[in-house]
């Protein structure tokens, strides 16, 4: 009986080292892949094509004659999704593509506004390309008219400040759409401090900023 004991014991720790050893050299498969992805959460790039910022600025007094509106494009982008939800992302805007679209028919005062905007009195483009903004944490928006609040930081001229934006967010299939709701954003918090004279009138402290978002999933 000792024997037998002795010789079953054995036998299971061989066969417990040939299981490991072959679970180690068993190359992953392609479904073992997937499930790794779907533990992670899936990967989504941006669609820089399909995507942009909104941007509206003012005078103090509001009015057609006293405020610019326009676009930025985005370099780089990617969210994740865990679970059919939104987890997290991060979007990079080209800052050399700040332009004004109001202007769009009147070439001499578009290039003159863009111009101003990129220079040292605004947002030093050719010393700050990029901005950002990355999400830091996805909550549910049960009241109102968006579905997500977004929590997240927001990068400028090198400065980094916390900003919450509601949004509504969509995830189908293999596409995820976010816009958010459009938010005042403080420039001066920014370094972007820069006022006209007076007797020109005198520009609001706050942009207005609006972040439209296509995502694809990485296949």
């Amino acid at each position: 009986m000792k024997k037998v004991f002795k010789l079953t014991v054995f036998s299971a720790f061989v066969s417990g080292i040939l299981l490991i050893s072959c679970g180690k050299d068993k190359p992953l498969t392609s479904e073992s892949s997937e499930v790794i992805t779907t533990t992670e959460g899936a990967s989504f790039a941006v669609d820089t094509l399909n995507s942009k910022i909104e941007w509206k600025g003012f005078k103090v007094l509001k009015s057609d004659n006293t405020s610019h509106f326009g676009t930025i494009k985005f370099e780089s982008g990617d969210v994740t999704v865990k679970d059919g939800k939104l987890e997290s992302g991060k979007f990079v805007a080209d800052m050399s593509s700040l332009t004004s679209v109001d202007l769009k028919d009147d070439a001499e005062q578009l290039n003159k506004l863009n111009g101003h905007l990129k220079s040292g009195d605004f947002f030093e483009v050719e010393k700050f390309p990029t901005a950002s903004y990355e999400i830091t944490k996805v909550s549910e928006n049960v009241n109102g008219d968006y579905n997500t609040l977004l929590d997240g930081n927001l990068t400028i001229k090198g400065i980094t400040k916390p900003v919450q934006f509601n949004a509504n967010v969509t995830v189908n299939g293999g596409e995820v759409s976010i816009a958010t709701e459009p938010k005042d954003i403080s420039r001066e918090d920014f370094g972007v401090k820069f006022q006209m004279p007076v007797t020109n009138g005198i520009i609001k402290n706050e942009v207005n900023l609006q972040i439209l978002i296509k995502a694809l999933e990485k296949k």
